[in-house]
């Protein structure tokens, strides 16, 4: 689904991302991890269009993303879960869900169903400002956000920081629901190993912005994560 070939970025003048390739496969999820500062958030900004590539080509299926601006991006079917969730704290659940629907394919601007059907405990707090919710329903706000646009591809940036044990839990059941059920492809960052190993079906380690490992989750030795994981 997602074909990512010779990707290179800058900031400034320090080379931030080195000949990437990754692939995403339709239907699977595949979790990126690496230490921090290794280039993995700057990776799906690129992605997003939200950070210039120096060089590289990016395709959604036939379509080339290189050229597109994030917008577009967003119309063609990926659905973005930033790091930091950034939802707006002075608007209410509904309002932000509301920002989503101006992306979508279709041009409707009717709430699709599987907002609330994976969701339901927003409905009751539509009329909350997000700044008062927790920051597990937070990040389940912003997950909701992105599947207003009924995406094919949902990348999630670390999906569980700042999140408390029993969230967690329930955030990697919701990818889980979204991957197998609904058929969604995923892409996510992620730092904690027993969440990826749980949620991803195939992996990619980077170090120093480049891919240095990748396969199949069962492939992730011990080896590989004492060599590029351990901190």
């Amino acid at each position: 689904m997602l074909s990512i070939a010779q990707l290179n970025h800058y900031y400034g003048e320090s080379h931030t991302l080195w000949d990437l390739d990754v692939e995403v496969a339709a239907g699977s999820c595949t979790c990126l991890i690496g230490r921090n500062g290794v280039g993995k958030s700057t990776l799906l900004k690129c992605i997003m269009g939200l950070l210039p590539l120096k060089s590289g080509v990016m395709r959604m299926e036939a379509t080339d993303l290189t050229p597109l601006p994030a917008h577009k991006r967003a119309a063609l079917g990926i659905g973005y879960v930033p790091q930091g969730r950034e939802i707006f704290s002075l608007l209410t659940v509904e309002e932000n869900l509301k920002v989503g629907l101006g992306a979508r394919r279709n041009g409707a601007r009717r709430m699709p169903p599987i907002v609330f059907e994976i969701f339901p405990v927003l409905k009751d707090m539509l009329h909350r400002q997000g700044g008062d919710l927790s920051g597990g329903q937070q990040q389940q706000l912003a997950i909701a956000r992105a599947l207003v646009l009924e995406p094919r591809l949902l990348i999630l940036d670390e999906p569980t920081e700042g999140i408390q044990p029993n969230i967690v839990r329930e955030i990697g059941d919701i990818i889980l629901r979204l991957n197998r059920e609904h058929g969604l492809t995923v892409l996510l960052v992620e730092q904690k190993l027993p969440f990826a190993r749980r949620v991803a079906d195939h992996f990619c380690i980077m170090n120093k912005g480049r891919i240095v490992a990748a396969g199949a989750t069962a492939e992730l030795t011990d080896a590989l994560i004492q060599r590029y994981l351990a901190v």
